[in-house]
């Protein structure tokens, strides 16, 4: 399955806010349409996988590449639950969104595909590279690259930074201090489910 390309608004009307993948929201509830009959029972499995829509979507993986974390996750050591949140959070899109140099997770990814990401002075353009603690990341040396980044941190919102990274925003400088928490995901999921959706698969 490919990664998702069509309306965001759709999504997060379904699935709720995922900050990761809009920074949009919707006006009012009554622009939600509830298209589900009446006292109808929703199934665990329904539950089970929008649960695993909501982690697929706001992190912008295709189906595959989740598979592929959940069973990284599995063969850890700790909660599997867990473990996969961390994974996907380390990812350098997600750590680029979260120090604020990109509004959305899909423009973080483009900002490292297009090179202009360099994680302890060298270039990563690999969307799947794995950060760790202690990695610098800094903006390449084109003035594009630069002017890129600042445009995007005059020109939305500000997240609030989480305590696992710093930024430097003279130098558009970030490090990632240490594994992320699970508290400080702002992420309105529970994870339990996602790993009981994929439990007959890994």
């Amino acid at each position: 399955m490919s990664r998702y390309r069509g309306p965001r608004v759709k999504i997060i009307r379904r699935l709720g806010a995922l900050p990761g993948l809009t920074s949009k929201t919707l006006k009012s509830k009554s622009s939600y349409i509830d298209r589900s009959t009446p006292n109808k029972k929703v199934s665990q499995y329904r539950i089970r996988l929008e649960e695993k829509q909501k982690l697929r979507f706001h992190y912008g993986l295709t189906e595959r590449q989740l598979l592929k974390y959940m069973r990284i996750a599995r063969k850890t050591k700790g909660s599997t639950g867990q473990v996969l949140l961390q994974l996907l959070e380390m990812r350098p899109d997600n750590t680029i969104f979260r120090l604020g140099m990109s509004p959305t997770i899909p423009g973080a990814r483009q900002l490292v595909n297009h090179r202009h990401i360099s994680i302890n002075n060298d270039i990563v353009d690999i969307p799947s590279y794995n950060c760790e603690p202690g990695d610098i990341i800094t903006i390449g040396n084109k003035q594009k690259s630069r002017s890129i980044v600042t445009k995007n941190i005059n020109s939305f919102q500000k997240l609030k930074i989480p305590s696992h990274l710093t930024f430097d925003s003279t130098q558009l400088r970030g490090s990632v201090n240490q594994m992320i928490n699970r508290e400080l995901i702002n992420l309105k999921i529970n994870e339990l489910l996602v790993v009981e959706y994929y439990s007959r698969q890994v």
